[in-house]
């Protein structure tokens, strides 16, 4: 699924919402989980997930392609893990 097709879904079972408010509700939340996983916080979704971010040490690596050695920096990296309702909903149980 799509932003685009989330907005669509989101006007269908809210007749009351045009387009251009569907698009608010989805760029608010998707900012405000943004905002928080930059401040360090945890996103929690319950029976859905939960969003955090991890940092990853600096490392060198090789580019395949010239064997030479590269450095890569030090970086935050999101991560999501799933929720016990999602697994279950997707694994049929």
């Amino acid at each position: 699924m799509t932003k685009s097709e989330l907005i669509e879904k989101i006007m269908e079972t809210n007749s009351f919402l045009n387009r251009k408010e569907s698009e608010l509700v989805v760029n608010i939340i998707f900012d405000s989980m943004t905002k928080a996983l930059v401040e360090g916080d945890k996103v929690e979704i319950r029976g859905f997930g939960s969003f955090t971010v991890r940092e990853r040490e600096a490392r060198e690596a090789r580019n395949p392609k010239s064997g030479e050695v590269v450095k890569i920096a030090a970086k935050r990296t999101p991560f999501f893990k799933t929720g016990k309702e999602l697994k279950e909903r997707v694994n049929g149980l």
